[in-house]
C-alpha cells in the first residue's frame, strides 16, 4: 500500500475516516453526482475543521503529538457529549 494511502487510512493520524468513507459511499451509490451528497461533504468538512482546531490548540500549548491518538479522541468526544459536527 502506498505511504500516503496508509497515512490517510490510519486511525491515529486521520480522525475523519468515517466521514470520508460515508461521502465516498454516497458518491458511489449516486453515480458520482456531487449534488446528492452535499450533507456528507459538509459533515466531512466540519470534522476536518474541528480536529484541525484541536490540533492547532495542542500545538500552541506545546502538547505532542499535535493530533490526539484515536483513543484520546474518543475521550475528547465523550467529554463534549458526542460529535460536535
Amino acid at each position: 500500500m502506498d505511504k500516503n494511502v496508509r497515512k490517510f487510512r490510519n486511525q491515529d493520524s486521520n480522525p475523519c475516516i468515517e466521514e470520508s468513507d460515508g461521502s465516498q459511499k454516497c458518491l458511489g451509490a449516486n453515480n458520482y453526482d456531487n449534488s446528492m451528497c452535499t450533507a456528507y461533504f459538509l459533515r466531512y468538512k466540519k470534522c476536518r475543521k474541528y480536529w484541525h482546531s484541536i490540533m492547532l490548540q495542542r500545538r500552541r500549548d506545546g502538547v505532542t503529538p499535535d493530533m490526539p491518538a484515536a483513543a484520546e479522541r474518543q475521550e475528547i468526544l465523550a467529554a463534549v457529549g458526542g460529535k460536535p459536527y
